[in-house]
């Protein structure tokens, strides 16, 4: 069957990954290199977004066609009045847009100007710090307002396929084209921002309005009781939910009910974003009217991947003189050497705790050169990272300036190690950890589900390398002593065992190679091509079974593994009975993920699946002694926190009180007694976390 001639537009609010003077993120040179790919299969692509007032550069170094669109027109601005104060109630843009074009590689280059879209032309990107104070915020709200107006204006007659990136930037594309049928729409989620961030819903809904679509804007029912009160403030620790006003709407639930397809960067990105499995996030987001619009629309995901450059991809590792560039950093060429390199992000990046470990290691007296790269673009300001550099000078070399690619790539050949302790799920693919890995550096990481295809986290015989458990917490002592008995074990297998050593670093390179961006335009391609002919979208039973949606199932496709991973009994009963020894199964596995609402419902149904001393140990884990202080015990918990809620007439954003219970022997803490509301958070040695209630008196 021959494939049909598609034209894919790419829109996003910086799409210059063509131009390394125009860069300013890694979204940006993904767009570049999947739409060349698109092209050279035959495609007809367009990529549509903001001159940012740079059109004049880009006459210096290309030929800029400026084409015959101008849309002058008024922008409604509806604002917050609890953020904007002092504004009216409603400001006025009057605009005038028009477009330029540069057609480069097979690429057609689409660049709207106008005042607003001008501005900025360094940083392209409004900083945080202008929300509430200068209109200039709303920038990346008008490219989307324009970029809208424009395909309509531009395209409107052709059948196109617009392909979105970042929620937060295209949330309002979507509804608008909705009712076109000449446009289908794929939304990538480029980043894991949290699921439910929300947006003033007066504002949507008028520039809806504006562009002619439908404004049945989602509403949220009023939050839940109390009883969650200690696990919805803790949130904001994790990075995961933050709280809004009810006049507010979650923007990626816009996307989700008026999307054609959902697009992600890795499988791990995918299943992490439906569910939130094993994360301190996981009960509240079951709450949240956002986990059903997601299961309702889980059809229309699909991963479309993300890869390697190919000039990184070409360059042979072998070529590199290992002792001139480790010379070059004065660093000993002989020793077992670590590599990191991201952008300087101390509790994203887990750089906090990666430089707490690479101090205590070096301090006693372990053998080996660490790279850190945290890419600041000046000097890094914290006195800690610097004290850590000067102490261990020979052996630690800090680098925080962007340098050359062929430098960095330098830097990984010569590595032996990649150390990438990322946290809080933000990381959706890591291109940096694949490019280390290329070099044959063995990775030491994080199993972030973002990043479990790059397979240190699999069991032999496929493992790539080493990993750490997960970290949802700032500075984070058991990440760090993760860290350091993880960089001890790479030193002892490096040195004592050559041969195990060279079988993870061929394949770690090995899977690293996978990651190319033709592979990724294919993975892509074959979901667009099904949605341009018309194939209605399905969901793999697979993806039902891994997050326990068992009502879209049949009978026939659910699976005894599945029912006992989430403790669906009832689930289980629909393909077998109950019977004791299922019962016990049931139990075992619950009391592993601490799951104790299952294990007593398994108690109470079928009390001869359950020991005495089991039964024991489920209804006496949690206590409070004579002396008022509490007790837990859990054998297989490795951390225990009581949190405790602020009080009830507090702000929307306080934070809870966070108690670490101590440890007083393997498997028991103990700690001060509990106030009424608080909840004790869980960390696993699995690494799974989650809540429990704690016993008052």
């Amino acid at each position: 069957m021959t494939e049909p001639r598609m034209h894919i537009i790419e829109t996003y609010f910086e799409c210059c990954g063509f131009d390394h003077t125009f860069l300013q993120g890694g979204t940006s040179v993904y767009l570049w290199n999947l739409s060349r790919a698109f092209a050279a299969r035959g495609h007809r692509v367009s990529i549509v977004t903001p001159a940012h007032g740079r059109l004049d550069d880009l006459r210096g170094r290309y030929e800029v066609e400026d084409l015959d669109y101008e849309d002058a027109y008024s922008l409604p601005l509806v604002l917050d009045p609890d953020v904007w104060h002092g504004f009216p109630a409603e400001a006025e843009l009057k605009l005038r847009t028009t477009a330029h074009r540069i057609r480069l590689e097979g690429v057609d280059l689409y660049f709207l100007s106008n005042d607003y879209l001008d501005r900025l032309p360094d940083t392209f990107y409004p900083p945080y710090s202008a929300k509430g104070e200068d209109l200039v915020f709303f920038k990346p709200l008008v490219f989307q307002v324009d970029s809208v107006r424009f395909l309509r204006d531009w395209f409107g007659a052709e059948k196109a396929l617009v392909h979105a990136h970042e929620p937060y930037y295209h949330y309002l594309v979507p509804a608008a084209l909705r009712d076109d049928p000449l446009k289908l729409v794929v939304s990538t989620v480029q980043s894991n921002m949290p699921i439910a961030k929300k947006v003033y819903g007066p504002k949507v809904r008028r520039l809806l309005d504006l562009l002619g679509a439908r404004a049945d804007l989602p509403q949220d029912p009023p939050p839940a009781g109390q009883e969650l009160e200690a696990v919805r403030q803790y949130q904001q620790l994790t990075h995961l939910h933050y709280e809004y006003p009810q006049d507010h709407v979650a923007l990626y639930q816009l996307i989700l009910e008026n999307a054609d397809l959902i697009d992600f960067l890795s499988p791990g990105q995918l299943d992490f974003y439906a569910s939130f499995q094993d994360t301190p996030f996981e009960a509240l987001f079951r709450h949240l009217p956002i986990a059903r619009a997601v299961r309702d629309n889980a059809d229309k995901m699909f991963v479309g991947g993300c890869a390697i450059s190919d000039q990184w991809l070409a360059w042979d590792p072998a070529e590199v003189d290992r002792e001139a560039v480790l010379g070059r950093l004065e660093l000993d060429p002989a020793l077992p050497t670590f590599f990191h390199n991201a952008r300087y992000a101390l509790h994203h990046k887990g750089q906090l705790e990666l430089v707490r470990a690479v101090d205590r290691v070096l301090t006693e007296g372990l053998a080996a050169n660490f790279v850190l790269r945290c890419i600041s673009g000046a000097p890094l300001d914290d006195p800690y990272f610097r004290e850590v550099a000067e102490r261990h000078a020979g052996r630690l070399h800090l680098e925080w300036e962007r340098v050359d690619e062929r430098q960095v790539f330098e830097y990984a050949a010569s590595a032996d190690f990649c150390l990438f302790p990322s946290k809080f799920e933000m990381d959706t693919f890591l291109i940096a950890q694949a490019e280390a890995m290329v070099c044959g550096a063995v990775p030491i990481a994080t199993a972030q589900e973002g990043m479990a295809h790059f397979r240190h986290a699999w069991p032999e015989p496929d493992t790539t390398g080493l990993a750490v458990n997960r970290s949802f917490a700032e500075d984070d002592p058991l990440l760090t002593a993760a860290l350091v008995a993880r960089i001890r074990e790479a030193v002892t297998l490096w040195s004592e065992d050559p041969v195990r050593y060279r079988e993870l670093s061929d394949r770690a390179a090995a899977v690293a190679r996978q990651f190319t961006w033709e592979h990724c335009a294919e993975l892509h391609l074959a979901a667009f091509r099904r949605l341009w002919q018309g194939e209605p979208a399905e969901l793999p039973a697979e993806r039902a079974l891994r997050h326990g949606w068992f009502d879209l199932l049949s009978d026939e496709e659910i699976t005894e593994e599945a029912a006992l991973r989430h403790g669906d009994l009832a689930a289980y009963t629909r393909r077998a009975p109950v019977d004791t020894a299922v019962a016990r199964r049931f139990f075992r596995a619950a009391w592993e993920r601490a799951d104790f609402t299952t294990c007593e419902r398994i108690l109470d149904r079928s009390p001869f699946a359950v020991t005495v001393e089991e039964t024991r140990s489920l209804r006496e884990r949690c206590s409070v002694a004579d002396n008022g202080r509490l007790i837990y015990r859990l054998p297989h918990a490795e951390r225990v926190e009581l949190v405790i809620p602020a009080p009830h007439d507090a702000s929307a954003r306080a934070l809870p009180q966070v108690r670490e219970l101590h440890r007083t022997a393997p498997g028991r803490f103990e700690g001060p007694p509990p106030p009424p509301g608080a909840r004790l958070l869980l960390t696993l040695h699995s690494g799974r976390v989650t809540w429990d209630e704690a016993r008052h008196g």
